[in-house]
């Protein structure tokens, strides 16, 4: 018979090798878990059409309806994950008002996918999409844009104020070779998470196919 002391040692010896061999699997997985491919994003509109308020949306789950004026640039991060595929997104707020503008080529560069975002009730925040897009692409210095954009419409809650059709949107959309054209509400949630899993989607397909071109 074995004496107490021997199946002491045994067991002893079983643990730690269960100990080792759980750490060398959490290890293993942990750099899965811990590797996050990393992805910037860019919202750019005029000033007042939600793009704060959607980003605050996203990230809180939450409606704030007091605006709050950016100062240049908000910058957020948020780690979620997408078929099983672990990502942060690096997301960038820009300020929409002209004396805030000439930094945005600046803070474009490495960008990943891009948002522009309209309020569907005020016409004119539509019409300066072409001011946008002239000073994104400079950020690029080339005349095409090579990463996944989508419009936006905000403020879908006020629809019964709109003052931009879908058919005027989707137009524009596919002229400029947009990705997609999405409308939402921040104030109902409708659509937020949406505009930016697919943002995300598209950020990661273009990312594959750098990677195989390689």
């Amino acid at each position: 018979m074995l004496s107490e002391l021997t199946k002491n040692i045994i067991n002893l010896s079983a643990s730690v090798t269960e100990i080792r061999l759980n750490a060398l699997l959490k290890g293993r997985l942990g750099l899965t878990e811990l590797k996050y491919n990393k992805f910037k994003v860019c919202i750019v509109g005029d000033g007042g059409v939600g793009k704060t308020t959607l980003v605050n949306r996203y990230l809180t789950g939450v409606f704030r309806g007091d605006y709050k004026l950016t100062i240049g640039a908000d910058f957020y991060v948020k780690k979620i994950e997408i078929d099983d595929q672990r990502i942060t997104l690096q997301i960038w707020d820009f300020a929409g008002e002209d004396r805030y503008r000439f930094l945005l080529p600046a803070y474009v560069q490495g960008s990943s996918g891009a948002i522009f975002m309209y309020d569907i009730t005020r016409y004119s925040s539509f019409n300066n999409f072409e001011e946008w897009m002239s000073v994104f692409k400079e950020s690029f210095h080339r005349k095409e844009i090579d990463v996944p954009i989508i419009m936006v419409g905000g403020k879908l809650d006020l629809e019964h104020n709109r003052a931009v059709s879908v058919e005027d949107a989707r137009e524009v959309a596919e002229q400029h070779n947009f990705n997609d054209y999405i409308e939402c509400s921040s104030k109902t949630g409708g659509n937020v998470e949406h505009i930016f899993e697919k943002i995300s989607r598209l950020m990661m397909e273009q990312a594959e196919v750098q990677e195989s071109e390689a």
